[in-house]
């Protein structure tokens, strides 16, 4: 639970700078507005289809549900890590490519994270585990919006910002491998 809860805790609050923050950085470096920034975002939805089908397959082809997941987010930490240096590429499309990118391996990850509490609750409980694991992440959020206003008010730069959400993530999943338990089937 403790292993769940800390996934949603440092993974969920940088699903919510994507979304809250992102487009003021697309329109204050890039110039972009609301409804110009839109592929990042459309990239995030291809992730979690991704990152669902990726383990799904790989239980199909008979590997257990520890060892698919275990495989699957790791995949998507490498993938989030690029964004770091977002702030540095002058290149809209390709500053565009590299967040898409991390909004697809972060939704990978969150596919997996979300139907964990399936894989290693019982049925009655797994509403509950949910539950709980969407108000640490709703913590989390709190956390990040507090920091996040502070580094833009006080530096005026992205780059911390972009920093935090590559390495939250990997982080996060790399200790995801280590941490959260599934039933073996």
């Amino acid at each position: 639970m403790l292993g769940l809860c800390s996934g949603h805790f440092f993974i969920d609050p940088i699903w919510s700078f994507f979304l809250f923050w992102l487009p003021g950085y697309l329109g204050r470096r890039y110039g972009l507005d609301l409804l110009r920034f839109g592929p990042p975002l459309v990239a995030s939805d291809v992730g979690s289809v991704v990152g669902g089908w990726m383990s799904g397959r790989m239980m199909k082809a008979g590997m257990n549900v520890n060892a698919a997941r275990k495989i699957t987010m790791p995949i998507c930490a490498i993938a989030v890590l690029p964004v770091c240096l977002a702030q540095s590429i002058d290149n809209l499309w390709l500053a565009v490519l590299v967040i898409g990118i991390a909004t697809a391996a972060h939704q990978a990850f969150s596919a997996n994270l979300y139907t964990l509490p399936s894989d290693m609750f019982p049925r009655a409980a797994v509403g509950s585990v949910v539950g709980i694991g969407g108000t640490a992440g709703a913590v989390g959020g709190m956390l990040v919006a507090k920091y996040a206003g502070y580094i833009l008010n006080g530096i005026g730069s992205y780059t911390p910002l972009f920093v935090v959400a590559g390495a939250l993530i990997s982080w996060r999943c790399w200790r995801s491998t280590s941490c959260l338990r599934a039933s073996p089937g």
